[in-house]
């Protein structure tokens, strides 16, 4: 059924069902193994009740669970404390989450979530898609954050309360309407969520503020107005702090969905699908209840069964301890307090040929962390605590602080670690070994060669679940360690680890030492019985030194370069803002939608604007896109659209990268140091955190402005290799397109190519507009674009852009054939691999439902993507030794490119042996059908080098 007038979007608000079905009954364990299960019990119910009372006239249509995907999202990015004091999940929470999601697909109810966005964000763009369809939505959450969203069709239901929420009670609470809830919430904060706001200004005094001013914009731009001298100094010093505040409050509603309103059409579940999960929860009673409901048979009471994994789907058995384990005994573990005891583990050591390692700091920012402590295990159930650094009052150990008695020395400590640690006899084993590997190298240990446990469980069960230790450990040891939280608090009391009871902290850290042994010893073998071992020890394990290596490098940053680029861009802003007012014939906030949505349509005429629930008109970026091509019909409102993106384009620029970067260098280097995540992605690509430099936009001049400020050394150059097209070319390869090999051996423009294969015209008569139809279907077929959203990309009717679709299948039919037969591949496996064996876990390819589509998409991109992250991956291993003797560097790898520093007199032969590297590092593994390009850059800056 196609939503649209008179259908009922039902969007559950997932993660309040889970808190509230947690926290609303008592502890509850599955008998068969212990399994905390009692969230899952109390969602099911509500779940169950839910689709009970979801009947009649009133019936939705269409209806989802949407969850959160994660911690971190794009909020965290605007602000880094978001959400900060925010206490850890409860522990036995933790394996009952990725079981919610189950039990919503076993009530086959649409299941949604997005990794770098809320389930607010999500259910907001789904409410304004539904709106503007001609249909109306209820969200089943009592959220104060989501009441922004009520009316216009929108309205909100609290279900434990059994009250509709509107217009009405949103301004009971707020004390304003719907359209102005986030300009309060702007003011007042959130102490939950963290949001700053205007200190010492509530709910009650914003609504105050806001009724009286009409708005944010006014209330701040009038704010010497105010009488009272506190407030109107807090709201003129506070300003940009309360402009963030509303940024960090206010709903993406175009966060950009993988699915549409029609996949979320409501279902009846499936009887048998239901009651399999219901009764593997050994939840006897919901299960009979179903049972009755249904008029079918209970199945057999299962009286043993494993716990679910994060996807109960997966055709991966749960690896098994190669002998029986030892029990956990923190009250074991040992204290190394002298030299003596510490050179008996360390001969332990020697003479067993592994040790796992383990560091305790004050920091998990690797350049300013301080040594604590560390700990060692040599087999399972021994393991020990090296307290190097405990103080105790204020301060640390180089001021206000005092050195705890009966603790090693510091430098005493490592001279002693260090020949082991440096020994090629003697096998290091660590969890997530990159940030051990940091700390001991800013004090000259090299530790090799090293296992990382982390990097191992990412080899085998990638796509399947996390792996963190903490959720390793829980999962194949059935043991849950001891939480960090005990021992340092959460929020504004929490304290660095060096404050902690050295006794506490032996039992803590040495613990951590002894899981990663254990979980070393279960996982070695498993890698070649899971046949990844040669992933694992070629394109994971030795990666842990090579971006060691280029984090700690870091890239120099010209902080002045990055202010002299905010305050061009504030009078760039200015200058637009004035020039906006002119084309309007009347100044007026620029970053105002609806301001700007009443000049544009009510004032300059444009035709088919959009009101939104608060009555003012949508002004998206697609809206405006749309009046910018009114030339001919309305040029002034096009020219003052086409002006407002341009402002919003340089604000954004300011707000997250010029003023932000700034904040990230480091005072004693004057260098940036991002960190790099291995086993972030499922397909093998790295992710770049604290910060993010892998998203410093380039397709604009203002953006590429932006990688002037990262700079070379005195003497120095910067120099960029990137892969050219090298996600086509293997598609080329994997999908054995004739016509596409040719193009690339031949050197020839691959769109332009494609375009004259897909529409018959020859090269010499291709015209900018076919070639960038073509580039557009050559790059959105490796992501599953459909006819919608290729039409959307090149604003052309849906059954045109299908129809474009249609034809490159039929002119490639490799590419048909390789998508069905990875598909195919995926089902009876439950994962696919890339031209070099690593495997990426598909368990929801069989799932119905809007996630089967995903699914789908996401195992056809999957072996492509996967493949060229792999080959960027090996030329980086390489690379060390390619460049050695180079008086050069490798700073940064971004996506595709890699960037270094290099003495000018050696730039030639940086990019000469770089290069040979970047375009041999497939073989001799894989022959491609298609050559490998690289291209280079240089120059003082990586702008002038890209």
């Amino acid at each position: 059924m196609a939503f649209g007038k008179g259908c009922h979007l039902h969007l559950i608000d997932g993660s309040a069902f889970i808190f509230r079905a947690y926290h609303a009954l008592p502890p509850l364990t599955r008998k068969s193994d212990g399994l905390p299960i009692g969230a899952v019990s109390g969602f099911c119910n509500m779940l169950w009740k839910y689709i009970e009372d979801a009947k009649g006239s009133d019936a939705p249509t269409h209806a989802a669970v949407i969850f959160d995907k994660g911690s971190h999202t794009f909020r965290n990015d605007l602000y880094d404390l978001y959400k900060a004091n925010r206490e850890e999940m409860p522990e036995e929470l933790r394996p009952q989450i990725p079981l919610t999601r189950e039990a919503t697909k076993a009530f086959n109810i649409a299941c949604e979530e997005m990794a770098g966005y809320e389930a607010d964000d999500i259910i907001a763009t789904l409410a304004r898609q539904a709106r503007e369809a001609g249909g109306r939505v209820t969200i089943i959450s009592s959220d104060k954050d989501l009441m922004q969203l009520v009316g216009g069709g929108v309205e909100m239901f609290d279900a434990m309360k059994n009250r509709a929420i509107g217009p009405e009670e949103v301004e009971a609470k707020f004390g304003v309407g719907p359209e102005r809830v986030i300009d309060v919430q702007a003011l007042a904060g959130d102490s939950v969520d963290n949001i700053p706001g205007a200190p010492g200004i509530g709910v009650k005094t914003a609504a105050l503020l806001i009724n009286e001013y009409g708005d944010l914009e006014t209330l701040l731009a009038r704010a010497g107005e105010i009488k009272q001298p506190k407030r109107r100094q807090t709201l003129i010093e506070k300003a940009d702090q309360i402009r963030l505040s509303k940024q960090l409050v206010t709903l993406d509603e175009q966060t950009p969905l993988e699915f549409t309103l029609d996949d979320l059409e409501l279902r009846e579940p499936e009887p048998e699908q239901l009651m399999e999960f219901l009764n593997q929860m050994e939840f006897r009673t919901l299960t009979r209840r179903v049972a009755e409901k249904f008029g079918v048979e209970p199945p057999p009471v299962i009286e043993t069964v494993a716990a679910p994994a994060a996807s109960s789907s997966s055709a991966t058995k749960e690896p098994e301890p190669e002998t029986e384990q030892v029990p956990f005994d923190p009250d074991s573990y040992v204290c190394i307090r002298d030299a003596e005891e510490l050179a008996k583990w360390l001969d332990e050591a020697r003479a067993k040929g592994w040790v796992a390692v383990d560091t305790e700091t004050t920091s998990l920012d690797e350049m300013k962390a301080e040594f604590v402590g560390v700990s060692l295990s040599i087999e399972p159930g021994k393991a020990a605590y090296i307290p190097l650094g405990h103080t105790s009052g204020e301060g640390d150990l180089f001021g206000g602080a005092e050195r705890v008695e009966g603790q090693m020395d510091l430098e005493e400590a490592l001279s002693l670690l260090k020949p082991v640690l440096e020994d090629d006899a003697i096998l290091k084993i660590g969890q997530n070994m990159k940030y051990d590997f940091k700390i001991f190298a800013r004090h000259g240990i090299r530790v090799a060669p090293i296992d990382d446990t982390m990097l191992m469980s990412y080899a085998m069960f990638s796509g399947l679940h996390g792996h963190g230790m903490d959720a390793l450990s829980d999962r194949y040891l059935n043991h849950q360690p001891i939480p960090i939280k005990e021992l340092i608090g959460s929020g504004k009391s929490q304290i660095t680890f060096d404050k902690v009871d050295i006794a506490k902290a032996t039992r803590y850290a040495a613990e951590d030492a002894d899981i990663t042994l254990r979980l070393w010893q279960m996982f070695k073998p498993r890698l070649h019985r899971e046949q990844v071992t040669t992933v694992y020890e070629t394109l994971e394990r030795p990666l842990v030194p090579v971006l060691a290596d280029m984090e700690m490098a870091g890239v120099k940053v010209e902080t002045a370069v990055l202010s002299r680029m905010s305050n061009a861009f504030a009078q760039k802003m200015a200058q637009l803002e004035d020039e906006i007012g002119k084309i309007a014939g009347q100044p007026f906030n620029v970053g105002s939608p609806k301001q700007l949505g009443e000049i544009l349509f009510d004032q300059m005429g444009v035709e088919g604007g959009k009101k939104g629930k608060t009555g003012a008109y949508g002004t998206g970026a697609d809206v405006l896109e749309d009046v910018t091509t009114m030339e001919d019909t309305n040029p002034e409102a096009a020219k003052l659209a086409a002006r407002v993106l341009d402002w919003r384009q340089i604000s954004k620029l300011k707000s997250t990268y010029t003023d932000a970067l700034q904040t990230h260098v480091n005072a004693e280097t004057g260098r940036v140091h991002t960190s790099y995540v291995i086993s972030g992605a499922n397909t093998g690509r790295l992710a770049s955190t604290d910060p993010n430099l892998q998203n410093i936009p380039v397709r604009s001049e203002e953006g590429r402005r932006i990688r002037e400020a990262f700079v070379a050394g005195p003497g120095m150059k910067i120099v960029s290799l990137d892969y050219s097209q090298i996600e086509l070319r293997i598609l080329a390869h994997v999908a054995d397109l004739p016509e596409m090999r040719e193009a690339f051996k031949e050197g020839l423009d691959i769109h332009a190519a494609t375009a004259s294969e897909m529409f018959d015209v020859p090269l010499e008569k291709m015209t900018p507009e076919i070639r960038r139809q073509a580039k557009a279907i050559n790059f959105g077929v490796i992501y599953g674009i459909s006819g919608f959203g290729l039409a959307r990309n090149l604003r052309i009717p849906r059954a045109e852009a299908q129809g474009f679709i249609d034809r490159y299948f039929e002119r490639f039919p490799g590419i048909r054939k390789y998508m069905d037969d990875t598909v195919a591949f995926a089902k009876e496996h439950k994962f696919v691999q890339t031209l070099f064996g690593r495997k990426i876990h598909t368990p929801d390819i069989v799932s119905k439902g809007p996630a089967a589509g995903f699914a789908k998409r996401a195992a056809i991109n999957a072996p492509i993507q996967g493949a060229a992250a792999d080959i960027i991956r090996r030329a980086m291993v390489r690379m060390p030794a390619a460049i050695e003797g180079l008086p050069a560097t490798m700073l940064l790898q971004v996506h595709d490119e890699l960037i270094f520093e290099v003495e000018e007199k050696a730039v030639d032969k940086l990019i000469d042996a770089a290069r040979a590297t970047m375009e041999g590092s497939a073989e001799p593994s894989v022959k491609l059908s298609v050559p490998l390009v690289v291209d280079a850059g240089q120059g003082a800056s990586w702008a002038a080098a890209h």
